[in-house]
């Protein structure tokens, strides 16, 4: 099994996608626990809503690149409208932030929020 921890982002109906986010995702993968979440402003483009970010830890038995397609996967399937712009609203942003024990996104080193809360799942 790989070990993975995902940051979470949504300002779209937030807490209700996340929950869903996480149904979905333990139906098909171990859910060891997530952070706490975090109110956040949004980055790049500020008229819109803040975000609700936070880190889940979770046990696969995908390799990594099927596990990435499979994150798209649910983001499509929650409604993500990948037409709006790169820093723009969304209903569930997915991203794979370490990779058994790996940091595999930089968001960890320039994001406060993202390591605060991966580091409270570590």
């Amino acid at each position: 099994m790989n070990d993975c921890i995902l940051g979470v982002g949504s300002n779209i109906e937030p807490m209700i996608n996340i929950k869903k986010m996480l149904s979905i995702l333990s139906k098909d993968h171990v859910l060891i626990k997530h952070s706490s979440w975090i109110k956040t402003a949004p980055i790049g483009i500020k008229d819109q809503d803040d975000f609700i970010n936070g880190a889940v830890r979770l046990k696969t038995e995908l390799d990594c690149e099927e596990f990435t397609k499979y994150l798209k996967q649910l983001e499509d399937k929650m409604g993500r409208d990948r037409s709006l712009p790169k820093f723009g609203p969304r209903v569930i942003d997915l991203d794979i932030i370490v990779w058994n024990g790996e940091i595999k996104d930089d968001d960890y080193y320039t994001r406060d929020f993202v390591r605060k809360s991966v580091d409270q799942l570590l």
